[in-house]
């Protein structure tokens, strides 16, 4: 029984350890910091954003698709981020985000669903956010933990990829690609 115990003690320690330093969530900003090309919120959430993504559930499989059309307005180093999604299951969502510069490469971030305020860091290529979100309540209406990393490319497209956690599990992931969109009026 002890030999049982102490295999199962170092099941759970090698996993807790892949989890912390093999792993989305064991990046780091300064991981990013001489990445290129330079990530700006200004410059890269402003105007007509087009995202398109996938939402998968806690087993892995795909939940859920999604269209996205976002708009960016700053003003000074203040803005916000209104975003429309439809979903593929037909449902509508809006949430509007309001951004704040902070010291350094810091923000905030505040919306109707979340939490407090959502605290991020700019580095390099990257964005990473971190921030409480309370589902709908026909999605269960859960309060979630997120962490939301974006990476600009070289083409300008800017890939999200999110993840949902309640009490430290994965419960939830979001990939998304977000670009200017292509139908605007320019």
């Amino acid at each position: 029984m002890k030999l049982l115990t102490a295999f199962l003690f170092l099941v759970i320690l090698v996993m807790a350890a892949k989890s912390m330093f093999l792993s989305f969530r064991a990046q780091n900003p300064a991981d990013y910091a001489d990445a290129g090309p330079t990530f700006s919120l200004k410059t890269h959430l402003n105007g007509e954003i087009l995202s398109e993504g996938l939402i998968y559930g806690p087993t892995g499989k795909m939940t859920n698709s999604f269209v996205a059309k976002m708009v960016g307005e700053w003003d000074g180093d203040t803005g916000t981020l209104s975003e429309e999604f439809t979903y593929s299951n037909g449902k509508q969502q809006s949430r509007k985000w309001f951004l704040k510069l902070g010291d350094g490469n810091t923000f905030t971030a505040t919306a109707d669903d979340i939490v407090g305020e959502a605290r991020g860091v700019v580095s390099g290529s990257t964005i990473k956010m971190e921030y409480q979100i309370v589902l709908p309540e026909d999605a269960g209406g859960h309060t979630l933990t997120a962490t939301d990393w974006l990476y600009l490319t070289e083409s300008g497209v800017i890939m999200n990829k999110s993840e949902m956690r309640k009490f430290g599990i994965k419960v939830a992931e979001l990939v998304a690609t977000m670009r200017p969109d292509p139908d605007a009026q320019r």
